[in-house]
């Protein structure tokens, strides 16, 4: 009895300190079997006044009225719960307590008359057969809630003390010893059914608890997959989800949704030059201003690599630009990571709902092909979808796709441009020009194939594999022609370079001093300190650097102090109207005569007439290349051309056809 004493302690602290969402549970378990509460209600009631009417006394029948009387609210009470809406719809700590207080009162109130009843039967008759229905029924309805309600002990416990308390006491008014006798059972069997009530009790609550842990647990898991690791985000999975519960719920002809589907600009140069890690961190740091920015009334996802999505109602397609600046002016903020400032920018497409589209697979369709287009017009833009975007950008995916693996097919090779002494006689180097016959589109234009390789970052892989090329044909040549190979901007700022340079002029035994390495004055623009510490480490391996296409950029002649250029290329555009305009030719004297100051060697490209060579060997430029010298050829004719004889006739005579 101590123990059971102590256990009641102890339940009534721990009570108090469990989990309103475990305690909700505990009590929608009182509520579990409506169908055996309205059953035992309704055999109880019957029962009760078969015995108050044979027994014709008046209390016994009072008794009865009260019984049917709770019997019916509590009924009403159950089925009333049992319909309404599910209880998570409901605060929790109010609808817990306010609905277990409900039923405590009717319980322990039914409990209650049920024992009064059959204490006054004890009392009142003499009938063996209605002292045997009142005290079997309360005992039997005792001993099934002693079960039923375990989950609130306090009530079970109740309503056992209030139903066996007054029989016992009935028997031991009699002073029958066979009478006392049975009060003395019940007496411990209410003492027996308190402790199985309490061990029933800890296994429901231990039950609980870990059923909540887990659905705690599952659905932490579930809310982890689908936020993006790294930025914290939402994934692609949530995306969806919630992207297409705003389409559904956009209803009203004033109402929009605009998603933005947004491109990182130059996140592979990051990447490549600085690491992974800070790659991570630039990611991490444009996925924060967004969410700060948009998260509170709209969608922000990263939906794999360098793309995020911004999803808003607007009003309009206004709204929709507006909110694109903004996106725009948020990316391009600088990320700090070990003490450098990571500068990126964005490109976006936008599609609204419903004009472009009422599904979430036509909608990112389309916001991604406005993506490309806006790509495809240069860095930093957007553009809102249209819908004859379509052919051009499936032509660019499409040969984008057909570039994957290209390289390893061997569908990339080289053609080669000689380049000449002013006299037009001795070659004096060759320009390695990237040619792709595509197995599924024939050959393809470079200045189409070229910004997608750039894009995808394919460039760095193929530009590498041509260094490695052009170094290799070019070993079998005489020793005084060079090797011209034009550089991208995205290789020129890779990390990897250097080696690959290296890499390059050991296996092909190729001397250093013949390579010449190629950039144009708009990758000088983007980052003049990247681009000046690319080009001296080039140089430090002595492999010679050529400004390409100068005259075309901002600032050309500061150039000329800052970087360490060995060769000035003077872009075609002036070569063009030297027939023409005198200013074209003052213009390309003043530059060669500059260089020839600075120590460079000129190179006029695009050489296409008479007229032009005479010109230009007038102005003494030091070397030409043009379509009336020799066109691009393959490394056979190459080749052919320094053997001389009949063979290289030949060659020459193709080169200039």
């Amino acid at each position: 009895m101590t123990g059971l004493i102590s256990r009641l302690r102890r339940l009534r602290h721990s009570d108090q300190a469990i989990a309103a969402s475990v305690r909700e549970t505990l009590v929608e378990s009182l509520y579990a079997s409506p169908q055996s509460l309205v059953i035992g209600a309704l055999t109880s009631s019957a029962i009760v006044a078969i015995v108050a009417l044979v027994s014709g006394t008046p209390s016994m029948r009072a008794c009865a009225v009260a019984i049917a009387v709770v019997a019916s609210i509590r009924v009403g009470d159950a089925v009333r719960l049992h319909r309404r809406t599910p209880t998570h719809a409901l605060p929790t700590g109010a609808w817990a307590r306010r609905q277990e207080f409900i039923y405590r009162a009717g319980a322990v109130c039914y409990s209650a008359l049920l024992g009064t009843f059959g204490m006054l039967t004890l009392i009142n008759s003499s009938d063996g057969v209605l002292q045997l229905l009142a005290v079997t029924t309360t005992i039997g309805y005792a001993a099934g809630i002693a079960g039923r309600n375990a989950g609130r002990p306090w009530i079970a416990l109740a309503q056992l003390c209030f139903a066996s308390l007054p029989l016992a006491a009935g028997l031991i008014v009699s002073l029958e010893p066979l009478k006392m006798a049975l009060a003395v059972v019940i007496l411990l069997f209410v003492v027996a059914m308190m402790d199985i009530t309490l061990q029933t009790y800890g296994v429901i609550l231990k039950a609980t608890v870990v059923s909540r842990e887990k659905a705690a647990l599952a659905e932490h898991h579930a809310a982890m997959a689908r936020r993006d690791d790294l930025t914290g985000v939402a994934n692609r999975t949530a995306f969806r989800e919630q992207f297409e519960a705003r389409l559904q719920a956009l209803t009203g002809a004033d109402r929009r949704l605009a998603i933005h589907w947004i491109d990182l600009d130059r996140f592979k140069e990051i990447n490549d030059s600085f690491g992974h890690l800070a790659g991570n961190a630039l990611l991490a740091g444009v996925a924060r201003r967004l969410d700060e920015a948009f998260a509170g009334h709209g969608i922000v996802a990263r939906l794999g690599g360098d793309e995020f999505a911004v999803v808003c109602e607007i009003a309009g397609s206004e709204d929709a630009l507006a909110t694109g600046r903004r996106i725009i002016d948020l990316v391009a903020l600088p990320v700090h990571h070990n003490g450098r400032m990571l500068h990126v920018g964005a490109s976006l497409g936008i599609a609204i709902a419903p004009a472009d589209g009422t599904d979430a697979d036509t909608l990112l369709k389309n916001a991604d092909l406005a993506l490309y287009r806006a790509k495809d017009s240069g860095r930093g833009q957007m553009c809102l979808y249209e819908p004859l975007m379509d052919e051009k950008i499936e032509r660019s995916r499409t040969l984008a796709a057909d570039m994957q693996g290209a390289l390893e097919r061997g569908e990339f090779h080289l053609m080669f441009q000689p380049i000449y002494d002013l006299a037009g006689e001795r070659i004096l180097s060759c320009e390695a020009l990237l040619r792709w016959t595509s197995r599924n589109h024939g050959a393809i234009s470079p200045a189409e194939f070229i910004p997608i390789a750039e894009d995808n970052g394919l460039i760095v892989a193929i530009g590498s594999w041509v260094i490695r090329e052009a170094c290799r044909v070019a070993s079998d040549w005489p020793a005084e022609v060079k090797i011209a190979v034009n550089l991208s901007p995205i290789q020129l700022r890779s990390a990897n370079l250097p080696t690959v340079i290296m890499g390059a002029l050991a296996s092909s035994g190729f001397a250093a001093d013949r390579l010449e390495l190629e950039v144009t004055e708009s990758v000088l623009l983007e980052d003049i300190e990247a681009s000046l510490a690319a080009l001296d480490a080039i140089n430090r391996l002595h492999v010679r650097t050529t400004l390409d296409d100068f005259g075309t950029g901002y600032s050309s002649l500061s150039y000329l102090t800052k970087f360490p250029f060995q060769t000035l290329k003077i872009d075609r555009s002036f070569i063009t109207d030297l027939e023409q305009s005198h200013a074209s030719v003052a213009i390309v004297q003043t530059v060669i005569d500059l260089a020839a100051k600075l120590g460079m060697r000129t190179v006029a490209e695009g050489v296409e007439t008479q007229a032009q060579l005479d010109q230009l060997r007038r102005t003494r430029c030091d070397a030409v290349q043009g379509y009336l010298l020799a066109r691009p050829m393959p490394a056979n004719m190459v080749g052919a051309m320094f053997a001389g004889g009949a063979a290289g006739s030949e060659a020459r005579a193709h080169g200039r056809a």
